[in-house]
């Protein structure tokens, strides 16, 4: 099999913690085939020197990026900045709390290369609680569905009304392999987007310009914790915290001239959602009681 070059990014913002597990996870892949680009985002609490002394051990597969000045600019401006410097055919993002499983690379690069006609590859990611080795959070650790046959080409734009209900896993960044070329396509990420949602409107823009290989295969470990994105997003009311997204990807939609009608009704029930959060949380517990009292009706007939 052709050997292409994978650019691996991990961005990271004082991510002492977890920083040298993450890296070290890209050296033991069992593709040798990459580079590794750490991307800090004005760190302040050390992690600078590990990652310079990574660089300084392996100076022919790590190079160190920051941005002028060592300004702090968000999570879509960094993983830009590797992806300007990135030398690959293909890009792996991986996020400084999180894990890869050592074959991560080289099955997904085997997948890629086996079907040209498609832009990213995803799998399975666990959701990770047992890191901190105690029982308590070893019970927690679990696999969202993927809400697809898995590994099948899911083609464009059938992912997008799934993104929108957030019912099932989308690929995660810790996850996927996506083609260079795309990226630069596309435009990288939203740099308006500094955190929160930065991936669900990068998600927008690949799921509506190429198809997609969903495989079975699990690759990655999403680590979680109180300062983890994912632990802030649920601070956050769901319906109305989303409505900045919905609001972009509307204007988006719109830019593109996408006529979609699956992918309008995906979003327009979304913004309804946002806008109207009183209203139709009332409207899913009336359908609730309604359902209940017809189940009720049913048994007392049978």
């Amino acid at each position: 099999m052709n050997q292409p070059l994978v650019s691996s990014i991990i961005i990271f913002f004082n991510g002492k913690d977890f920083l040298v597990e993450a890296i070290e996870s890209v050296l033991t892949q069992t593709y040798e085939n990459w580079e590794l680009l750490l991307v800090d985002d004005a760190s302040t609490d050390g992690s600078t020197e590990i990652a310079k002394q990574f660089v300084a051990q392996y100076p022919e597969k790590i190079r160190y990026l920051e941005h002028e000045g060592h300004q702090n600019r968000g999570m879509s401006a960094t993983r830009n900045l590797g992806i300007c410097n990135a030398k690959g055919k293909y890009v792996a993002f991986l996020d400084a709390d999180d894990i890869w499983l050592p074959n991560k690379l080289q099955q997904q690069v085997s997948i890629l290369e086996s079907c040209p006609e498609v832009g990213m590859v995803y799998g399975r990611t666990l959701i990770w609680y047992s890191w901190a080795e105690n029982l308590q959070d070893a019970q927690k650790d679990y696999f969202e569905d993927l809400g697809v046959k898995p590994n099948n080409v899911i083609y464009s734009p059938q992912l997008f009304p799934l993104l929108m209900t957030n019912k099932v896993q989308s690929p995660t960044t810790c996850n996927f392999m996506i083609s260079k070329d795309l990226l630069q396509q596309l435009g990288g990420f939203e740099e308006s987007f500094r955190g929160m949602y930065e991936d669900q409107v990068f998600y927008t823009k690949v799921y509506l310009a190429t198809s997609i290989y969903v495989a079975d295969n699990y690759w990655a470990k999403y680590r979680q914790h109180p300062k983890s994105c994912c632990a802030v997003a649920q601070t956050i009311d769901y319906h109305t915290g989303r409505l900045p997204l919905l609001t972009w990807i509307q204007k988006y939609l719109q830019s593109q001239k996408n006529t979609n009608t699956i992918v309008w009704k995906a979003l327009r029930q979304q913004l309804l959602y946002a806008r109207y959060p009183a209203a139709f949380t009332l409207l899913n517990n009336l359908r609730s009681i309604k359902w209940s009292v017809q189940r009720k009706f049913k048994s007392l007939y049978q």
